[in-house]
């Protein structure tokens, strides 16, 4: 099977697509303050990479967050739960991490099945 590897920075690429499966990596959002506004536009992004490489936000299958710190969990779900179509729910996982720069609160990783 073969493997398509899209927008690589040459430590990794954006988005995987393998199998009728898509892989994103994490998404971020550092410009923006308030674990709201950055899960919306990382919301955003993930969207328009689905949409690029073949795939929605209804086919997502698993969804992994990382938040800086666990006490955003209620902000951050009313971001998701208003983006998250019923009966479109994906498995999910969410945990606290330390992230890549300080500025950084929530990072969000999808796999996606694709259309």
């Amino acid at each position: 099977m073969e493997i398509k590897r899209y927008e690589g920075t040459g430590r990794m690429s954006r988005a995987v697509v393998h199998n009728g499966t898509i892989y994103l990596c994490g998404q971020t959002c550092s410009d923006k303050e308030g674990v709201k506004e950055q899960t919306k536009v990382v919301l955003e992004k993930i969207e328009d990479l689905l949409n690029k490489y073949g795939s929605d936000k209804r086919h997502i299958l698993s969804a992994t967050i990382y938040l800086k710190d666990m006490s955003m969990f209620q902000e951050m779900n009313e971001v998701w739960d208003n983006w998250v179509e019923d009966g479109f729910e994906p498995a999910r996982a969410c945990v606290e991490a330390k992230m890549a720069r300080e500025s950084l609160l929530v990072e969000i990783s999808i796999v996606a099945a694709v259309k």
